[in-house]
């Protein structure tokens, strides 16, 4: 008797557990990525997360998954934890640029300037018209204070992406930075013609006009600016997010502090 119902018990547990394995782990992986990936993709990066790391349970020596999952963790703060995830994506495939561009941007979160800039120069060693590395490599030159080489590297992604509305308009900071304002007034002129709605470039002529002296004009960019995006008003995020230059930076605190 005892025999008897310790193998149902053996037969019951058996059964629970196949009702719960999926019918087809493999099936079923394309439609989990897929949800991750649709989560990263909308920013709902808490959501998105503990899919990623179902997808890499399933999937370890997928490269892209890997990638996927520290770029979410690095949205979610955790720089470190991005790193090691885009170095195991490295490792998977050598030769893909996409965790290299990924790990760089990380490095930059952390302030490791001489770091992110390897991980672009191995880019644009393979593909030198790589317009986000360009552009990433700008920021950290710029972050080092080079803004001679910041405005070169801006330059070429411009170039390299002409649709690329931010490269210019960096472009155009960085010469406003190294006294070329005639260029930088043009640059960003042009990008506010083509773009009417491009807040950066609206906040920046208002930086150039300001201290240039034309206050009503300077006041008309900025009522747009101000309008699209409020955090322009926010000389840290300028400094540490967007990553403006000073000289520009510091002429818009002065119009804000003015107009105030």
């Amino acid at each position: 008797m005892r025999r008897r119902a310790a193998a149902v018990l053996a037969l019951l547990v058996l059964l629970v557990g196949l009702l719960a394995w999926p019918p087809s782990a493999a099936a079923s992986l394309p439609d989990l990525f897929e949800q991750a990936l649709a989560a990263s993709r909308e920013g709902r990066f808490g959501e998105a997360l503990p899919l990623w790391d179902r997808v890499v349970d399933l999937a370890p020596e997928d490269a892209s998954a890997w990638s996927n999952r520290g770029n979410v963790q690095l949205a979610l703060g955790d720089a470190r934890a991005a790193i090691a995830d885009q170095e195991r994506a490295i490792e998977l495939e050598p030769a893909s640029a996409d965790p290299h561009l990924n790990r760089g941007t990380a490095e930059e979160a952390l302030g490791l300037w001489s770091e992110a800039a390897a991980d672009y120069a191995w880019i644009l060693e393979r593909n030198p018209e790589d317009a986000s590395a360009l552009y990433n490599l700008g920021n950290v030159e710029g972050s080092r204070g080079d803004w001679p080489a910041a405005r070169q590297c801006f330059e070429a992604a411009a170039a390299a992406r002409p649709g690329f509305a931010m490269a210019r308009s960096s472009a155009a900071l960085a010469a406003f930075q190294l006294g070329d304002t005639t260029v930088a007034e043009k640059q960003l002129r042009d990008l506010i013609r083509r773009y009417p709605l491009f807040a950066d470039a609206r906040a920046g002529l208002t930086a150039l006009l300001w201290q240039r002296g034309a206050r009503g004009e300077a006041e008309s960019h900025w009522a747009a600016a101000s309008g699209l995006d409020p955090r322009y008003r926010q000389e840290e995020w300028l400094l540490q997010i967007r990553r403006w230059p000073p000289v520009p930076v510091q002429a818009l605190a002065q119009f804000l502090a003015l107009a105030s």
